[in-house]
């Protein structure tokens, strides 16, 4: 698809005003997009669900598919018209992005733990995590919350931010669809455990350069940046998650902490490994990881606009054509001639 250089920088700026928008209002309270594609991505599976690895990479390539074609489809109308396609990058940026809403939610933890509420406590961490909450102590649910917040900087924040920059539209909500979908079919029970595979391997793939990306700039912007680069090092593989463990070992050599450890889901229990090598965390320690988290998400999202500027500043010098020095004589064909030599003032592709 053909892009211009106008609806690249209309791209770039929407990105940086949808991550404002983000950190001002954060998720909406009504009719939130990725809440409704939740509901016809339950539909479908209603429709389609049955216990085979085949049929759920159909699922997962018909809902991720539809989510980038869609991307491609507004991008293709409003390439011509850069307000509106400023307003429509600015808009689905606010909408896929989750780090203020992260924010709230952990500090909502925090609060409540300093009040020893630990039943409001247990309750509220289920916002955040899947692990049953019923016999988690004060300690337990601070080191819940560092972990939630570690994790969701990667996959709510610098890795949306980190599609939209190298594909555009297609690319943030195509990644955000395959990112819903590992959370509604991608655990292992029994009835997602084959059709939910595509998903949940899918969710890895593209989780897979951002999770690095994000425990890179904690390494940067943290405390301790040689705790941060032991615990990736030593640490990440323990973890069961290719992408979790290394941002979750980064946030805990980071902040001094140790993560990981054994976690309860119903009936299942998952060990985690050790991450780190601090102590355990308390309820303070959340405000640190939510510091942590927010450093890493802005500069995130400015290298985001970053490299869709270089795409525009790229676009405008990308080199043109020679003109003739001459007019055509009266023999050349006109139209065939001046036909040839439009191309280096119109459009352009996105290299």
């Amino acid at each position: 698809m053909v892009t211009s250089r106008s609806t690249l920088a209309a791209g770039a700026v929407g990105s940086a005003l949808g991550y404002g928008l983000d950190r001002l209002l954060g998720d909406p309270h009504r009719g939130h997009p990725v809440a409704g594609f939740g509901r016809i991505a339950g539909r479908l599976e209603r429709a389609l669900y049955a216990d085979r690895r085949v049929v759920g990479v159909l699922y997962a390539g018909i809902l991720v598919g539809g989510a980038a074609g869609m991307g491609a489809g507004l991008t293709r109308l409003t390439r011509n018209h850069p307000i509106a396609h400023t307003v429509l990058s600015a808009s689905a940026t606010w909408a896929v992005l989750g780090g203020r809403s992260l924010e709230r939610e952990a500090e909502t933890v925090a609060r409540q733990l300093d009040a020893d509420d630990l039943p409001a406590a247990r309750e509220q961490i289920t916002h955040l995590v899947g692990r049953d909450p019923t016999d988690l102590d004060t300690g337990d649910l601070a080191r819940a919350c560092v972990e939630s917040v570690a994790e969701n900087t990667s996959d709510a924040v610098v890795a949306p931010l980190f599609w939209g920059a190298v594909g555009g539209l297609p690319g943030l909500l195509g990644y955000r669809a395959a990112n819903t979908l590992d959370a509604i079919v991608g655990h292992r029970s029994p009835r997602y455990l084959r059709f939910g595979w595509a998903a949940a391997k899918l969710d890895d793939i593209l989780n897979w350069v951002p999770a690095r990306l994000s425990a890179a700039l904690t390494l940067m912007l943290g405390a301790d940046r040689r705790g941060a680069a032991r615990a990736v090092l030593r640490d990440a593989a323990a973890h069961p998650s290719p992408n979790a463990g290394v941002v979750e070992a980064a946030f805990a050599g980071a902040l001094g902490l140790r993560l990981g450890g054994t976690n309860r889901y119903g009936s299942e229990t998952e060990d985690r490994g050790r991450l780190g090598d601090g102590r355990s965390p308390v309820a303070a320690d959340i405000s640190r990881t939510v510091a942590l988290a927010r450093r890493v998400a802005a500069t995130a999202a400015a290298g985001a606009v970053g490299v869709r500027v270089a795409e525009v500043v790229q676009a405008g010098a990308s080199p043109r054509t020679p003109q003739p020095s001459e007019p055509p004589s009266r023999t050349t064909p006109g139209p065939q001639f001046f036909r040839a030599g439009r191309s280096p003032s119109g459009p352009r592709r996105r290299r």
